[in-house]
């Protein structure tokens, strides 16, 4: 095992990263930017490192900046987390070129799996189910109107370079896909560099569930169950339970099959996520994305198959073998991902934190990356902190999440609990019978 490691991010995975480096005596250098120098976690690191101004571009996605203070305090190996730089994979030949160890997938697999194009043809080759849809970017109108007629209306119009539920829209008939088409086009080129675009057959009814995946040294790609991600907002996550209500064995069975031929046909190492549709009508479903670093949600995972994902990531990276092989879940787990948006509309609502308590109690984890007084800046995500709520079956863990939820106290920025106390009353989520489409029926 290496010494020492460097986490490029920030807030509270950067946190949760220190707390596993210190159990394993791993010495952590925390980077930071202007705006986050008083958070929790620059504190708890053993060195820390200003490396720019508040703009992720000139600080947490510098590559040149993480490199220069990754030789500066000597350390030996890079945790990406999540976002920023995770999925880019010059960065992550960058790190290995500079004689340092990359503690995520090799960068062929984070590059094969950043296009969505290419990860869908690598995928349908592997077995593994994938929607209707096309297998070469679309150039024009008159292409994607064409290719929408043989795949069936209505389409989703995809960023091939897309993620995090960003660059893509639906089309409903002929008519409006050339608008969709350009508007998308449009949005690709400058959120992601690259105006390439795909179109798949759109289900109405779907819901989003993937499966947590790690690659070990020896080729092996172990599948640690699945999760539920079905409450979205603007095609993104608000609340993850393992294990789906969704799923029987069988379909489970099928599900993970998918999932770890997904993992070797790209030659998987390290932790990953696979992601999948489940049409809610015909019980098939369909390969969505492979997410190549650490999930938002990977906590629900930990607390339900007792095991600590970023110890298992630190161990493949340094070449050693973790030692889980396939554990049994036990319970039922939630987690809550608690933003600083108002709880109607999700429009983002920064400031300075002027209280800020935390629920306690059997069965409750606190994953934060804020404490009373820090200001929660209006550049990154609104991510505050992550409730993760378990209990030996799925009516105790949504019992005790009512009452976490309602200890939870902050006090300053925005913040999304009310719309959770609110989730936990609905029919629909609490009898397992939910879709992507929740929240917009509840609003």
């Amino acid at each position: 095992m290496f010494e020492s490691l460097l986490i490029a991010n920030r807030g509270e995975i950067a946190r949760r990263i220190i707390k596993t480096a210190n159990k394993l005596g791993i010495r952590t250098v925390a980077v930071h930017s202007e705006a986050d120098a008083d958070l929790p976690y620059v504190k708890e690191a053993d060195e820390s490192v200003h490396i720019g101004p508040a703009d992720p571009a000139l600080s947490y996605r510098n590559v040149d900046a993480i490199l220069t203070a990754a030789e500066q305090t000597g350390a030996a190996a890079i945790h990406p987390g999540y976002g920023f730089g995770s999925e880019n994979p010059d960065f992550a030949r960058a790190v290995t070129a500079a004689g340092l160890i990359w503690v995520g997938p090799g960068p062929d697999a984070i590059a094969a799996m950043g296009d969505k194009i290419n990860a869908r043809n690598i995928m349908a080759a592997a077995g593994v189910p994938v929607a209707p849809g096309t297998g070469e970017p679309v150039a024009d109108a008159e292409a994607a109107t064409a290719r929408a007629a043989e795949i069936g209306y209505p389409v989703m119009v995809k960023a091939a370079a897309g993620g995090g539920g960003m660059g893509m829209a639906v089309a409903d008939d002929a008519e409006a896909l050339p608008k969709v088409l350009a508007q998308i086009q449009g949005v690709a080129e400058r959120l992601f560099g690259s105006g390439d675009v795909l179109i798949e057959r759109f289900y109405p009814r779907v819901r989003h569930i993937e499966v947590q995946i790690l690659g070990l040294a020896d080729g092996r790609v172990l599948t640690l169950g699945e999760r539920e991600c079905s409450v979205q907002r603007r095609n993104q996550k608000l609340v993850e339970e393992t294990p789906s209500p969704a799923l029987d064995p069988e379909l489970r069975a099928r599900f993970l099959d998918a999932a770890r031929r997904a993992g070797e046909a790209v030659s998987y190492q390290n932790a990953g996520t696979v992601e999948f549709l489940l049409d809610a009508d015909t019980r098939d479903f369909f390969f969505l994305e492979m997410n190549t670093r650490l999930q938002v949600e990977h906590p629900i995972t930990e607390t339900v198959y007792g095991v600590d994902l970023v110890a298992a990531q630190l161990k493949v990276a340094a070449g050693e073998d973790p030692k889980i092989n396939d554990p049994a879940p036990a319970g039922h787990a939630i987690e809550f991902r608690v933003n600083a948006e108002d709880p109607k509309r999700f429009l983002p609502g920064p400031g300075v934190i002027t209280e800020w308590t935390e629920p306690q109690g059997r069965g409750v984890r606190v994953d934060s990356g804020y404490a009373r007084g820090n200001t929660v800046p209006r550049f990154y995500d609104s991510l505050m902190a992550k409730l993760i709520v378990s209990g030996p079956d799925r009516a105790t863990a949504i019992e005790r999440a009512r009452a976490a939820l309602s200890e939870f106290a902050i006090a300053g920025p925005k913040q999304n609990l009310p719309f959770f106390l609110e989730l936990l009353d609905n029919e629909e989520f609490t009898g397992g019978t939910y879709d992507t489409g929740i929240v917009g029926r509840m609003r």
